[in-house]
């Protein structure tokens, strides 16, 4: 994980953002040295600056929950994502979010949110089942995150200065 991420790390202050982080994308030599492989969905980036990029990148099960809500201003999060998906696929030995299509992938990003959030409402599950409520539950779940993530540094910030 650490050459993933240092490799990630290079390629990321350089503008490049890779878009197609996986295990079959990673190669290791006879020294165990990791090789990041396949360039193909590669795009230079400005994280200073706003660009329009598809959202149509990512082999869909390392696909982070905004390239699935169709984003198309990102940046070395969707790279990130994936490694933090092969860290989980590492740990598990199985593959955390498997899926055929991208609508079953979206129910199922859902459901795997709502599990990892000890979420357990029947009404959210059976509403999931429509693509369109996924796609809602799920920008709902981001900004739930989000907005507890913010929460948490204001807390951390104003806890730093009290002390």
């Amino acid at each position: 994980m650490q050459q993933l991420l240092s490799g990630l790390d290079h390629c990321h202050n350089r503008g490049v953002l890779h878009r197609d982080i996986k295990g079959a994308n990673l190669l290791l030599d006879n020294n165990g040295i990791l090789k990041i492989a396949d360039f193909g969905l590669a795009t230079f980036f400005n994280p200073n600056q706003k660009q329009h990029l598809t959202s149509r990148v990512v082999t869909l099960w390392y696909r982070p929950p905004e390239l699935l809500l169709g984003a198309t201003n990102y940046g070395a999060s969707v790279d990130l994502w994936s490694a933090g998906c092969i860290l989980a696929e590492l740990l598990s030995g199985k593959p955390i979010m498997p899926g055929r299509t991208e609508v079953l992938f979206g129910y199922s990003c859902c459901d795997q949110t709502c599990r990892w959030l000890h979420y357990r409402n029947n009404a959210v599950f059976s509403a999931c089942h429509n693509l369109n409520n996924a796609i809602i539950f799920c920008k709902s779940v981001i900004s739930f995150i989000t907005l507890s993530v913010r929460i948490n540094l204001v807390h951390k910030r104003f806890r730093d200065e009290c002390e």
